[in-house]
């Protein structure tokens, strides 16, 4: 397996490319110390990128693409180099999200991704563990957005309840975090979007986690749960029915939507 400088597994593309490189110079009679040289770039650095353990440079593509006669061959590769907009495991949810009719989204701790400003996407995607780069942060930050014009689509219904303390936690300096707070009173406005606030007290079932149910447009019912780099997305019926079970009593203990929107006010009027 190979693995990044970060610590987890690298991408195929970065193993595919780098090995390209690796092949073209070899079959060119050049040393890596000699390609190095000609991108500058150290050798230790010449040696990550072949192996894939660190993203191959445009430069280097550049270089090696002039010095080997790849004829763009080498240079083709870039294209395959764009950071993901998404983690893999969440794929399928992404998918799934832009196709649904309904979502009903529980999240204790973060505001919800498709209510996040760019201002509180950055603050975490900067957070990242391991740290990602700037071309992933910028990628993932416009793609969230992007995610979030689904909230335009008026026959789409959203119901998003939101743990107090995702509320009450600044992830960044306090007039972003009143934005962020603004931005989800503008958003409760709109006719398909309900946001209700679960306040602090009390043992409940969202204690184990953030969750999303959503309703296809074949009235399909799928669950989907995250946590620490996995994610699961379930169509079993009985998994799905355990989740809105859980919903179920979390609604029941939540504020209304009308009471849910004074609560965020009086915390936006105290920052």
């Amino acid at each position: 397996m190979t693995v990044t400088e970060g610590g987890s597994q690298s991408p195929m593309s970065w193993r595919y490319c780098g090995n390209q490189i690796k092949l073209w110079r070899m079959q060119a009679g050049v040393s890596r110390e000699q390609l190095g040289k000609e991108a500058n770039y150290e050798y230790e650095t010449v040696k990550s990128m072949e192996q894939g353990r660190r993203k191959p440079a445009l430069r280097l593509l550049q270089v090696a693409d002039q010095m080997f006669g790849a004829r763009g061959l080498l240079l083709a590769g870039q294209e395959y180099l764009k950071p993901d907009k998404f983690a893999s495991y969440s794929e399928d949810f992404i998918r799934y999200e832009a196709e649904a009719i309904v979502l009903n989204w529980f999240e204790p701790q973060h505001i919800p991704g498709l209510l996040q400003t760019d201002e509180t996407a950055l603050a975490l995607l900067h957070a990242h563990c391991p740290v990602l780069d700037d071309e992933t942060i910028e990628a993932r930050v416009a793609a969230r957005l992007e995610r979030s014009s689904l909230l335009d689509k008026q026959t789409k219904a959203f119901n998003f309840v939101i743990g107090e303390a995702a509320l009450r936690y600044p992830v960044d300096e306090y007039d972003v975090h009143k934005r962020q707070l603004q931005h989800l009173l503008d958003m409760g406005e709109r006719r398909n979007v309900t946001i209700q606030v679960l306040p602090f007290g009390g043992a409940h079932p969202g204690l184990n986690g953030p969750f999303v149910l959503l309703e296809t447009p074949e009235h399909e019912h799928l669950a989907y749960v995250e946590a620490q780099e996995t994610g699961v997305l379930s169509a079993d019926p009985a998994k799905v029915s355990v989740i809105a079970q859980r919903h179920a009593m979390i609604i029941r203990r939540a504020l209304s939507p009308e009471d849910s929107a004074d609560f965020i006010r009086r915390l936006a009027e105290e920052l």
